[in-house]
Protein backbone atom coordinates (compact mmCIF):
# COMPACT_ATOMS: atom_id res chain seq x y z
CA UNK A 1 0.00 0.00 0.00
CA UNK A 2 1.34 3.56 -1.01
CA UNK A 3 1.77 5.93 1.74
CA UNK A 4 0.92 10.13 1.27
CA UNK A 5 4.33 12.20 2.56
CA UNK A 6 3.58 15.69 3.12
CA UNK A 7 6.65 18.41 3.31
CA UNK A 8 5.85 20.94 5.89
CA UNK A 9 7.82 24.14 7.51
CA UNK A 10 6.31 25.16 10.66
CA UNK A 11 4.70 23.34 13.73
CA UNK A 12 1.32 25.04 12.25
CA UNK A 13 1.51 23.17 8.76
CA UNK A 14 2.58 20.01 10.69
CA UNK A 15 -0.51 19.72 12.77
CA UNK A 16 -2.53 20.28 9.83
CA UNK A 17 -1.58 17.53 7.79
CA UNK A 18 -1.43 15.40 10.64
CA UNK A 19 -5.01 15.91 11.37
CA UNK A 20 -5.19 14.99 7.75
CA UNK A 21 -3.83 11.56 8.48
CA UNK A 22 -1.25 11.66 5.87
CA UNK A 23 1.44 8.63 6.48
CA UNK A 24 4.97 10.56 6.79
CA UNK A 25 5.18 14.12 8.27
CA UNK A 26 8.40 16.19 6.00
CA UNK A 27 10.07 18.86 7.55
CA UNK A 28 12.42 20.84 5.02
CA UNK A 29 12.05 24.81 4.11
CA UNK A 30 11.35 24.88 0.74
CA UNK A 31 12.52 28.38 0.09
CA UNK A 32 16.10 27.55 0.83
CA UNK A 33 16.19 24.51 -2.08
CA UNK A 34 15.35 21.27 -3.07
CA UNK A 35 15.86 19.78 0.02
CA UNK A 36 16.18 23.20 1.95
CA UNK A 37 16.60 22.36 6.01
CA UNK A 38 14.50 23.64 8.90
CA UNK A 39 16.86 25.42 12.29
CA UNK A 40 17.36 21.69 14.67
CA UNK A 41 15.29 24.00 17.20
CA UNK A 42 12.43 23.98 14.79
CA UNK A 43 12.64 20.65 13.88
CA UNK A 44 13.06 19.51 17.37
CA UNK A 45 9.90 21.43 18.66
CA UNK A 46 7.72 20.29 15.67
CA UNK A 47 8.86 16.85 16.51
CA UNK A 48 7.71 17.10 20.17
CA UNK A 49 4.06 18.28 18.85
CA UNK A 50 3.46 15.22 16.45
CA UNK A 51 4.54 13.16 20.01
CA UNK A 52 4.96 10.15 18.19
CA UNK A 53 1.17 10.18 16.42
CA UNK A 54 3.00 10.05 12.87
CA UNK A 55 6.29 9.00 11.72
CA UNK A 56 8.87 12.46 10.97
CA UNK A 57 11.34 13.13 8.48
CA UNK A 58 13.27 15.73 8.08
CA UNK A 59 16.51 17.19 5.46
CA UNK A 60 19.87 18.27 6.30
CA UNK A 61 19.83 20.62 3.44
CA UNK A 62 21.23 21.18 -0.18
CA UNK A 63 24.99 20.04 1.07
CA UNK A 64 27.84 19.06 -0.90
CA UNK A 65 28.79 15.65 -0.57
CA UNK A 66 31.66 15.59 1.84
CA UNK A 67 31.74 12.92 4.22
CA UNK A 68 32.89 14.97 7.45
CA UNK A 69 30.13 17.69 6.45
CA UNK A 70 26.86 15.41 5.68
CA UNK A 71 28.29 13.15 9.03
CA UNK A 72 28.12 16.04 11.28
CA UNK A 73 24.29 17.30 9.84
CA UNK A 74 23.24 13.80 10.24
CA UNK A 75 24.64 13.93 13.77
CA UNK A 76 22.98 16.77 14.76
CA UNK A 77 19.44 16.19 12.91
CA UNK A 78 19.41 12.81 14.96
CA UNK A 79 19.41 14.76 18.12
CA UNK A 80 16.13 16.20 17.24
CA UNK A 81 14.49 13.27 17.58
CA UNK A 82 12.92 12.43 14.07
CA UNK A 83 12.42 8.80 12.51
CA UNK A 84 14.40 9.15 9.21
CA UNK A 85 16.92 11.62 7.86
CA UNK A 86 16.39 12.43 4.31
CA UNK A 87 20.28 13.06 2.42
CA UNK A 88 20.45 14.38 -0.95
CA UNK A 89 22.80 12.45 -3.31
CA UNK A 90 23.74 15.65 -5.25
CA UNK A 91 25.81 15.48 -8.23
CA UNK A 92 29.66 16.19 -8.11
CA UNK A 93 31.38 15.33 -4.61
CA UNK A 94 32.56 12.42 -2.68
CA UNK A 95 29.41 9.88 -3.00
CA UNK A 96 31.25 6.86 -2.09
CA UNK A 97 33.55 8.58 0.82
CA UNK A 98 29.90 9.63 2.10
CA UNK A 99 28.59 6.12 2.56
CA UNK A 100 31.99 4.83 4.09
CA UNK A 101 31.42 7.91 6.45
CA UNK A 102 27.91 7.13 7.27
CA UNK A 103 28.49 3.29 8.03
CA UNK A 104 30.49 3.48 10.19
CA UNK A 105 27.88 4.30 12.75
CA UNK A 106 24.15 4.15 14.31
CA UNK A 107 22.40 7.47 14.74
CA UNK A 108 20.71 7.44 18.22
CA UNK A 109 17.11 9.29 18.42
CA UNK A 110 16.49 11.76 20.64
CA UNK A 111 14.03 9.25 22.63
CA UNK A 112 14.32 5.11 22.03
CA UNK A 113 16.06 3.03 18.66
CA UNK A 114 17.57 5.11 15.98
CA UNK A 115 17.32 6.81 13.33
CA UNK A 116 17.03 5.90 9.57
CA UNK A 117 18.83 7.11 7.21
CA UNK A 118 16.86 7.84 3.49
CA UNK A 119 18.82 8.99 0.64
CA UNK A 120 17.48 11.49 -2.44
CA UNK A 121 18.64 10.80 -5.87
CA UNK A 122 17.37 13.61 -8.76
CA UNK A 123 15.67 12.43 -11.48
CA UNK A 124 17.08 15.69 -13.46
CA UNK A 125 20.66 15.01 -12.62
CA UNK A 126 20.75 11.54 -14.51
CA UNK A 127 20.98 9.76 -11.17
CA UNK A 128 22.93 6.39 -11.59
CA UNK A 129 20.13 3.66 -10.34
CA UNK A 130 23.52 0.71 -9.83
CA UNK A 131 24.40 2.85 -6.40
CA UNK A 132 21.06 1.93 -5.02
CA UNK A 133 22.97 -1.34 -3.98
CA UNK A 134 25.74 0.34 -1.94
CA UNK A 135 23.04 2.52 -0.34
CA UNK A 136 21.72 -0.91 0.95
CA UNK A 137 25.53 -1.83 1.93
CA UNK A 138 26.08 1.06 3.76
CA UNK A 139 22.87 0.54 6.22
CA UNK A 140 20.35 2.53 4.10
CA UNK A 141 16.84 2.16 4.75
CA UNK A 142 15.22 3.74 2.06
CA UNK A 143 15.90 6.07 -1.51
CA UNK A 144 13.49 8.63 -2.85
CA UNK A 145 13.70 9.74 -6.48
CA UNK A 146 12.98 13.24 -6.34
CA UNK A 147 13.67 16.65 -8.70
CA UNK A 148 16.74 19.29 -7.90
CA UNK A 149 15.53 22.27 -10.69
CA UNK A 150 11.54 22.63 -9.46
CA UNK A 151 11.40 24.87 -12.65
CA UNK A 152 11.83 21.49 -14.86
CA UNK A 153 8.34 20.42 -14.20
CA UNK A 154 6.89 17.40 -12.27
CA UNK A 155 8.96 13.93 -11.79
CA UNK A 156 6.75 12.75 -14.82
CA UNK A 157 7.78 15.06 -17.11
CA UNK A 158 11.70 14.90 -16.50
CA UNK A 159 11.62 11.17 -16.01
CA UNK A 160 10.47 8.45 -18.41
CA UNK A 161 8.09 5.86 -17.60
CA UNK A 162 10.71 2.60 -18.53
CA UNK A 163 13.01 4.54 -15.66
CA UNK A 164 10.53 5.14 -13.02
CA UNK A 165 9.51 1.59 -12.75
CA UNK A 166 13.36 0.87 -13.10
CA UNK A 167 14.31 2.82 -10.03
CA UNK A 168 11.21 1.29 -7.95
CA UNK A 169 11.68 -2.49 -9.03
CA UNK A 170 16.20 -1.54 -7.88
CA UNK A 171 14.70 -0.14 -4.46
CA UNK A 172 12.32 -2.94 -3.87
CA UNK A 173 14.97 -5.71 -5.04
CA UNK A 174 17.49 -4.01 -1.67
CA UNK A 175 14.13 -4.00 0.49
CA UNK A 176 14.77 -0.47 0.63
CA UNK A 177 11.69 1.83 1.61
CA UNK A 178 11.09 3.59 -2.09
CA UNK A 179 9.44 7.18 -2.30
CA UNK A 180 8.56 9.08 -5.53
CA UNK A 181 8.60 12.85 -4.89
CA UNK A 182 9.25 15.86 -7.04
CA UNK A 183 6.28 18.87 -8.09
CA UNK A 184 3.79 16.16 -8.19
CA UNK A 185 0.74 16.80 -9.01
CA UNK A 186 -2.91 15.37 -8.88
CA UNK A 187 -2.88 13.89 -12.15
CA UNK A 188 0.65 12.25 -11.39
CA UNK A 189 -0.77 10.37 -8.98
CA UNK A 190 -2.80 7.73 -11.34
CA UNK A 191 0.75 6.57 -13.35
CA UNK A 192 2.90 6.46 -10.22
CA UNK A 193 0.43 4.58 -7.70
CA UNK A 194 1.27 1.47 -10.67
CA UNK A 195 4.81 1.38 -9.93
CA UNK A 196 3.94 0.93 -6.16
CA UNK A 197 6.14 3.47 -4.52
CA UNK A 198 5.85 2.72 -0.55
CA UNK A 199 5.24 6.53 -0.88
CA UNK A 200 4.49 9.91 -2.94
CA UNK A 201 5.73 12.76 -1.34
CA UNK A 202 4.12 16.52 -1.99
CA UNK A 203 4.63 20.11 -0.93
CA UNK A 204 3.36 22.32 -3.92
CA UNK A 205 0.32 20.61 -4.86
CA UNK A 206 -0.98 21.20 -1.21
CA UNK A 207 0.15 25.01 -1.41
CA UNK A 208 -2.13 27.84 -1.68
CA UNK A 209 -1.92 28.10 -5.63
CA UNK A 210 0.61 25.41 -6.25
CA UNK A 211 3.48 27.33 -4.94
CA UNK A 212 5.53 25.31 -2.65
CA UNK A 213 7.04 28.32 -0.83
CA UNK A 214 3.42 29.55 0.23
CA UNK A 215 1.21 28.11 3.23
CA UNK A 216 -0.50 24.48 2.78
CA UNK A 217 -4.01 24.54 1.80
CA UNK A 218 -5.65 21.72 4.08
CA UNK A 219 -8.42 21.38 1.74
CA UNK A 220 -5.46 20.38 -1.33
CA UNK A 221 -4.34 17.78 1.50
CA UNK A 222 -7.00 16.33 1.94
CA UNK A 223 -7.94 16.09 -1.92
CA UNK A 224 -4.26 14.06 -2.62
CA UNK A 225 -4.86 11.69 0.39
CA UNK A 226 -8.22 10.97 -1.10
CA UNK A 227 -6.79 10.64 -4.30
CA UNK A 228 -3.78 8.03 -3.19
CA UNK A 229 -6.40 5.94 -0.42
CA UNK A 230 -9.41 5.50 -3.86
CA UNK A 231 -6.78 4.84 -6.26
Amino acid sequence: MTGMLASVNSVEEAVLVLTAKVDIIDLKQPALGALGALETPLVKKIVEAINGRCPVSATIGDLPMQPELIYNAVTAMAATGVDYIKIGFFPGGDWQGTLVELAKFTFPRLSMGTVDLIAVLFADTQPDFTMISALKNAGFRGVMLDTMNKKNGSLTQVMSKTDLAQFVSRAKDQSLLCGLAGSLRREDIDELMTYQPDYLGFRGALCLGHNRTAEINKQSVLQIKQAIVEF
